[in-house]
């Protein structure tokens, strides 16, 4: 190090800190990694903060805190804000993140009048208070979307209560079920998402109003006015909480991730069976896309679709983690968060949709269905619980006999519906030393899967009187849900309403 090095750094050393915003303007650098990212999220925020903005005014003209011309000019150009598509608003980098942008065109139309804006209100707050607004409604709309899907799901299977097919494991035949019995398993999932989704509303919907910086400020001792003034439920308690947590959006992209990783377990098996050497079910076509090189084929595009968002949500919600861990206080925490959730809760929203599409429209190859379950072995535990009783054995004996009789028809090219007493006979012989002498009746009442899947009767079974049950009670927990999402939604827009109509009457000439 040179000596005019070291006496810049003892200089620098010994000169005191400076404090106060800078003099110089932004480096461009700054602006094209910094501002020109957040301005990117603007048209996401535009509305909401027209909307906090127009709060924060009324509030502030209530308590006497602005002068009555000035507050009627920011409310007129709030209006006119309010009007304006976030594509025809001036957002520019080159005059800072979304907050100061915006500052810049209200101070070129109304001057000083603007300034009023920042009265006790930092701009964190007011783009918290705009990112809750949009999430507050993209949460109602999942709860709407998965809800739907929920009740087309439980239509279909009570439809399909009888539709019988071999269920799988491992993609491998297990047991007699039904297509019905199948489906609606992807339904309790959907619900239980519901009701997380319901409960992270009731936190969403919560003002960071009135926090301040960290610790509130003076000029707002009731911070219930401005949660009143934009249909906050009410205020997010500790002030420093309401600016700087994050824990409720990590629930909501969470709940996005578990939404469609249910519904990508659903396309991922719809993907298969849809295939040529399954049959067992047909998208209907406007859910395809057709090759460009091949003229045969339809490929299931939509199920793509459906599994590769899957991937991304499980991104974006790993993305966020990694940002929020952070110290406490740390902007970035949430300068990411204003494009990535809305965009995350927006494309989950759109994906669900799409599921409940795909479902409503699928056609079910029963023929296939049954066809692949009558020549195998679906019946084989059944078969092993009735060799048990009839004969006296344990269950493990049992399975050992079953499964030498399976083997032994295999062999032979027989399905399970072939296995006569004989075979079961023969089998015994060789792993116990002893015949069954079962009554071929009765055991061939035991290896039919209709008469199989019959005695499913108990909570949750599938039998198709127990499926249409669950499927007429699922339907019932969604409609519930989606009323509640519906009646939040419309007290939103009555809101609005409310404060637009009240800033126009001020804004007006008296």
């Amino acid at each position: 190090m040179s000596s005019a090095q070291r006496n810049h750094g003892l200089a620098a050393a010994g000169s005191p800190r400076l404090a106060g915003p800078s003099a110089e303007a932004p480096a461009p650098e700054l602006i094209d990694a910094g501002f020109a990212w957040e301005i990117a999220d603007a048209p996401l925020l535009h509305h909401g903060l027209n909307l906090a903005d127009l709060g924060h005014v009324l509030d502030l003209r209530e308590r006497g805190l602005i002068p009555q011309p000035a507050a009627a000019d920011l409310l007129r150009v709030l209006l006119e804000a309010y009007g304006t598509g976030p594509a025809d608003f001036p957002y520019d980098s080159a005059s800072g993140e979304v907050y100061n942008s915006r500052e810049r065109h209200f101070v070129e139309r109304i001057g000083d009048s603007a300034g009023w804006l920042h009265a006790g209100r930092p701009r964190r707050e007011a783009a918290r208070v705009a990112l809750r607004l949009l999430l507050r409604s993209q949460t109602a709309r999942l709860i709407e979307v998965g809800a739907d899907f929920a009740s087309t799901a439980a239509a279909v299977a009570s439809d399909h209560a009888e539709t019988f097919m071999g269920d799988q494991t491992y993609l491998q035949q297990a047991q007699p079920s039904t297509f019905g019995h199948y489906l609606l398993a992807f339904v309790p999932p959907a619900l239980r998402d519901g009701e997380r989704f319901s409960a992270a509303l009731d936190q969403v919907n919560t003002s960071p109003g009135g926090a301040g910086c960290v610790n509130g400020s003076r000029l707002l001792d009731d911070r219930n006015a401005i949660a009143d003034i934009l249909g906050f439920d009410g205020v997010i308690a500790h002030t420093r909480d309401a600016m700087w947590q994050t824990d409720v959006f990590i629930d909501l992209l969470a709940t996005s991730a578990s939404m469609i990783a249910n519904q990508a377990k659903l396309a991922e098996d719809l993907e298969i069976w849809s295939s040529q050497e399954f049959d067992f079910v047909d998208l209907a076509g406007p859910f395809t896309r057709a090759s460009v090189l091949m003229p045969q084929k339809r490929n299931p595009y939509s199920l793509s679709i459906i599994r590769g968002a899957s991937g991304v949500l499980i991104g974006r919600m790993s993305g966020f983690l990694a940002v929020v861990k952070s110290p406490s206080a740390r902007s970035d925490n949430l300068i990411f968060a204003y494009g990535e959730i809305p965009r995350a809760l927006d494309f989950t929203i759109r994906v669900s949709a799409l599921t409940s599409g795909v479902v409503r429209t699928l056609t079910v190859n029963a023929e296939r269905m049954w066809s692949e379950l009558e020549r195998g072995f679906a019946q084989a535990t059944d078969l092993a619980e009735y060799v048990m009783v009839a004969a006296g054995v344990d269950y493990r004996t049992a399975y050992h006999v079953v499964g030498q009789a399976v083997r032994a028809a295999s062999g032979r090219g027989l399905r399970g519906l072939d296995i006569t007493a004989d075979l079961l006979d023969d089998a015994a012989q060789e792993v116990c030393g002893r015949r069954f002498g079962l009554d071929p009746a009765a055991l061939a009442e035991a290896l039919d899967p209709r008469r199989i899947v019959a005695t499913r009767r108990a909570t949750g079974g599938a039998s198709p009187g127990e499926v249409r049950s669950m499927a007429e009670e699922f339907s019932d927990h969604a409609a519930s849900l989606r009323a509640g999402a519906v009646e939040a939604l419309k007290g939103y827009a009555e809101a609005e309403e409310r404060l637009v109509s009240r800033a126009r009457e001020l804004a007006s000439p008296s």
